[in-house]
């Protein structure tokens, strides 16, 4: 859909609110929202003075669905769950317009008021602006969850629930893309499964990223598509996933402590806090962001949406394999399934070409040079200079993401025979043929006595990937 139609859709679903007639300026969308669209405008009608407006909407085309297993909850319930919030005293942006016509603004809409502030989590994390609000971060986190967790459930009827261990086994085995350390993750849940709590108002997305702060904190909570009825530790589990410290050391969002969070959601209110049965609810959001990145990555291969980042999100799947494996234990020598290792061991090999890096291409090549390897670090580089030079926002973000899964094949096409050698010698150790045997073997427990060989092989293999995908991860 072009600009100038979306910004008529958009003048024509106001007019009711601001007042005939609705003139939109300023329309961009906003980098990231791997599966909904989000655009910031401002809007002038006949009743006010400008307002700066934000508007979420599912892609025309698409079928929403919960990655997790569970009925989508649509903009609609988001609506009410953002006003049932603000009831709660829960920091959400207004609501000013929702939808689900298709015929108009798409298949689901939301419009909100725009909250000034800071999403990106890289420059929460690191922005000296916002260093004061940092250090009490994770406690206001804590006090957030509480009173999210206080929403009354009748107040938003249509919350699906369900149990999340079973949701999540029945789209693994739906995908049909197995993982040996996925199903190492799923029995190590089964036997650890804490016992169970009231059910309460679940956020289902509450992280580092979907929150906007400001000096003064955070400013709105955001992205409730994934609410739910479930336990109250999912969310706090799930804003202590590593994936969601970007790259930062803190626990919590990358920006406090454990103690920090739950002293200040057990104050506010929130039920007590057992701490190893937070640790469960972090490896099972663990494994489910794992999940995620798999059904995301089917939903560019599928057509269903193409998207670079779509695209590169498949290839993360192995960071979350590796942080299961930590989460879950030792499990033998750490130097000879050490990434960083293996990383160093082929570094002329990995690409992108570094300063003194020799050629690829072998002498017995049909082709001729450049390699492939050479190739694609030549497309990287015009990404990097020439194209992010000359775009800005949502494009350029995208540029940075084409850049990364460029250099990442490269690196596949250097290493992965050698790899793929390697990691059949592996599982013919272990008496299976692929990796859908061994997820077989262990869901099965066939392997059982063999558990210290099979989790050295399985962090070997999935080191192996984060090589390629990710090198340093892990580090």
């Amino acid at each position: 859909m072009a600009q100038g139609e979306l910004s008529a859709l958009l003048g024509a679903a106001l007019g009711p609110v601001l007042g005939h007639p609705v003139i939109v300026d300023d329309l961009t969308r906003a980098p990231g929202g791997a599966s909904r669209e989000t655009w910031i405008f401002t809007a002038t009608g006949s009743a006010g003075a400008p307002r700066r407006l934000v508007l979420r909407r599912d892609p025309t085309g698409s079928r929403r669905r919960d990655p997790t297993g569970s009925p989508p909850s649509g903009l609609r319930l988001e609506g009410a769950l953002l006003e049932a919030a603000r009831r709660a005293a829960v920091p959400v942006p207004a609501v000013v317009f929702v939808g689900d016509d298709a015929a108009a603004l798409g298949p689901g809409s939301l419009i909100m008021a725009f909250v000034e502030g800071e999403t990106i989590p890289r420059r929460i994390l690191r922005d000296e602006n916002l260093a004061g609000a940092r250090v009490r971060l994770a406690a206001e986190c804590g006090e957030i969850l509480a009173a999210i967790h206080r929403i009354p459930p009748l107040e938003v009827p249509g919350l699906p629930g369900g149990d999340p261990v079973e949701q999540l086994r029945a789209v693994v085995d739906r995908l049909g893309q197995p993982h040996p350390a996925f199903e190492l993750a799923f029995r190590w849940l089964g036997d650890n499964r804490p016992p169970r709590s009231a059910q309460v108002v679940v956020h289902g997305d509450f992280r580092n990223g979907n929150l906007i702060v400001g000096p003064d904190g955070v400013r709105a909570v955001l992205d409730w598509e994934l609410a739910h009825l479930g336990d109250p530790l999912e969310d706090l589990g799930w804003l202590c996933v590593k994936a969601w410290r970007f790259g930062s050391s803190p626990p919590v969002g990358g920006f406090g402590s454990v103690d920090q969070l739950v002293t200040a959601y057990e104050a506010a209110g929130g039920m007590p806090v057992d701490l190893g049965a937070l640790r469960w609810w972090e490896v099972l959001g663990t494994l489910r962001w794992g999940v995620i990145c798999i059904v995301q990555t089917l939903t560019h291969l599928s057509g269903t949406l193409r998207s670079v980042e779509l695209a590169a999100i498949g290839r993360r799947v192995c960071e979350v394999e590796w942080d299961l494996l930590e989460l879950l234990g030792p499990d033998g020598p750490d130097d000879p399934d050490d990434p960083d290792a293996m990383v160093t061991s082929t570094a002329e090999d990995v690409g992108p070409r570094g300063a003194d890096a020799g050629p690829t291409r072998s002498a017995a090549t049909l082709h001729d040079a450049p390699s492939a390897v050479e190739l694609l670090d030549s497309v990287r580089e015009f990404l990097l200079s020439d194209v992010t030079a000359a775009t800005d926002g949502r494009l350029r973000f995208h540029t940075r993401v084409a850049a990364n899964v460029v250099a990442m094949v490269g690196r596949e096409i250097a290493l992965g025979r050698g790899q793929e050698s390697e990691h059949a010698v592996s599982l013919s150790r272990l008496g299976v043929g692929s990796d859908a045997e061994l997820a077989d073997a262990i869901r099965a427990g066939d392997l059982d006595e063999r558990a210290d060989e099979v989790r050295a092989a399985v962090r070997a293999s999935v080191a192996a990937k984060l090589a390629v995908a990710h090198p340093g991860y892990g580090a």
